[in-house]
């Protein structure tokens, strides 16, 4: 980890992630680049299966592919033994594509279209997760007019807010995600009286991303498995698997305190069966669906410094080679980061900059009023903990190519999306 851990420095003072000098990768692969580390994704991953099956007697641990997902994204995740959580039909086509286990793929999302939700009939995608009324009406239609069995989770808004930015939150009453409590009952009804097409196998929430609090997960647990009883006493039916979804968050400033994965699925654990025990409910399979905790901190974006303004008695900025086109985050959420210059990693940081994308926006800001050593043209630029929600998010604004991404492990660099050209921005156009 960089910001939670140790900053690699090698022998010319310059960065290294994964036995990789970062300098030389912005050299050879050029920048703007998205470096991940490998073994530090595939550790999160084991972290996380570890402490579901130290902590519960039936768990499973699926990763959030919204953080990031590539085809090698999806492969490493199959190799890991986690299941994978898809939320469109491009994200499906790509697990697909990797070769992933449709059985282990669970199908999210708030307003599928018809086609996506046939698209995942066809795969024989493991879950499919109902957002809506509307949906679970047309995906009971298709699936009859197939005379084919499908598996379902209904997702519930528990009415708890996360402590996190208000674009994040999920859980709560006014969100447009999931079902409230009483729809959710009389979608219960209709599923239970469609058999043997919708098969019911359980239960989602989600409670937002980027979360440091662990008792609104506990409040969950307890408001689900009151729900799961009730359920149980009105209709008979007692669901045997609930998804409490993810939302760790992670290291992004060095004065973050993020808690511990272990920490994170022991809590959750314990309060899934001190809820199940209240409530004399058999305990259901416990699912969690982590993204940003196992590639955000793993992720570092390289970039290259350009123009350099001083406004007198105001501010320094400095320019990089990207901005909100592959990190959209600072002015979507606000969302904060640190950098160092990986050319100069072992150089005291001395004076305050504005790190400003390339972008014409007025807003295309990085990150405001940072420390860095004395910044110049060329230098590379390497901002920390982008290795979710950055790829997934980058845009063409300006038509600018998207960066690649490599994945680094034991000194050796791998291309696993290669950097967008000019054609390719041209590729859709019709004169």
């Amino acid at each position: 980890m960089i910001l939670s851990g140790t900053i690699l420095v090698n022998n010319k003072q310059h960065l290294e992630i994964g036995g990789c000098d970062t300098v030389a990768l912005a050299s050879e692969f050029g920048t703007p680049l998205y470096v991940m580390d490998e073994d530090l994704m595939r550790e999160n991953c084991r972290r996380y299966l570890q402490a579901i099956q130290k902590n519960y007697p039936r768990g499973k641990i699926l990763y959030a592919g919204k953080a990031f997902l590539v085809l090698a994204m999806a492969n490493l995740v199959k190799e890991e033994g986690l299941g994978l959580d898809v939320v469109s039909g491009g994200e499906l086509y790509t697990a697909l594509k990797a070769g992933f286990p449709p059985e282990c793929l669970y199908f999210h999302g708030s307003n599928k279209s018809g086609e996506e939700l046939l698209e995942a009939l066809e795969a024989k995608a493991g879950r499919i997760v109902v957002d809506s009324f509307s949906e679970l009406e047309e995906l009971l239609e298709l699936a009859r007019s197939r005379q084919q069995k499908t598996a379902i989770l209904l997702r519930i808004k528990p009415g708890i807010e996360a402590h996190t930015h208000d674009y994040i939150q999920t859980g709560q009453d006014d969100s447009k995600f999931g079902l409230g409590i009483p729809e959710a009952k009389e979608a219960v009804r209709l599923v239970l009286s469609s058999a043997p097409y919708l098969e019911l196998k359980g239960f989602h929430c989600h409670l937002g991303s980027q979360i440091f609090q662990l008792e609104p997960y506990r409040l969950a647990a307890r408001v689900m498995l009151n729900f799961m009883s009730q359920v149980r006493a009105e209709t008979g039916y007692a669901a045997s698997e609930l998804d409490v979804g993810g939302g760790l968050g992670i290291h992004y400033l060095k004065s973050d305190n993020p808690p511990s994965i272990e920490t994170f699925v022991e809590t959750v654990a314990v309060a899934v069966r001190e809820a199940a025990e209240q409530e004399n409910f058999p305990l259901p399979e416990l699912i969690l669906e982590p993204g940003r905790s196992i590639t955000g901190e793993a992720g570092v974006t390289l970039y290259r410094v350009g123009v350099i303004k001083d406004i007198p008695g105001v501010r320094r900025y400095v320019s990089v080679d990207g901005g909100m086109m592959d990190n959209i985050r600072p002015a979507l959420y606000q969302a904060r980061y640190e950098a160092m210059i990986a050319n100069k990693a072992l150089q005291e940081p001395v004076e305050m900059v504005t790190v400003a994308g390339k972008a014409c926006e007025s807003g295309d800001l990085l990150i405001e009023d940072t420390y860095l050593p004395p910044v110049e043209k060329g230098d590379i630029l390497a901002v920390f903990s982008t290795g979710a929600y950055c790829y997934t998010m980058a845009s063409n604004y300006n038509r600018n190519p998207r960066p690649a991404v490599i994945f680094v492990r034991n000194g050796k660099p791998r291309v696993v999306v290669r950097r967008e050209t000019y054609d390719d921005l041209l590729a859709q156009d019709v004169l």
